[in-house]
């Protein structure tokens, strides 16, 4: 009753290897990913442009920015848009908060 060969096949061999291969791969990528996640998520922010002044008593919160325009929201819950050519604050945008 004990017929049963002691090696596979040399096609189920292969695909015992690629199986074996695909599966260290993606295990490495997953480590990968997540390490650059974390390295990513620990960096430091990225500073306002120089350019860039704020009114006094203001510490801006983030930066973003358009084709012809930035805005930065502030602590106080104030969105300042600026215009990217001249840098005039062209507009105050009050955020109401629940």
């Amino acid at each position: 009753m004990d017929d049963a060969p002691d090696t596979l096949p040399p096609h189920l061999t292969y695909l015992k290897r690629l199986v074996t291969v695909l599966t260290v791969v993606m295990i490495a990528g997953f480590i990968l990913m997540i390490t650059m996640l974390v390295i990513r998520l620990n960096r430091d922010p990225l500073p306002l442009p120089d350019r860039i002044t704020l009114p006094e008593g203001t510490n801006a919160y983030s930066f973003t920015q358009g084709q012809d325009w930035f805005g930065v929201v502030t602590d106080d819950d104030q969105i300042l848009v600026y215009d990217r050519g001249t840098n005039a604050l062209i507009q105050t945008i009050d955020v109401a908060t629940p």
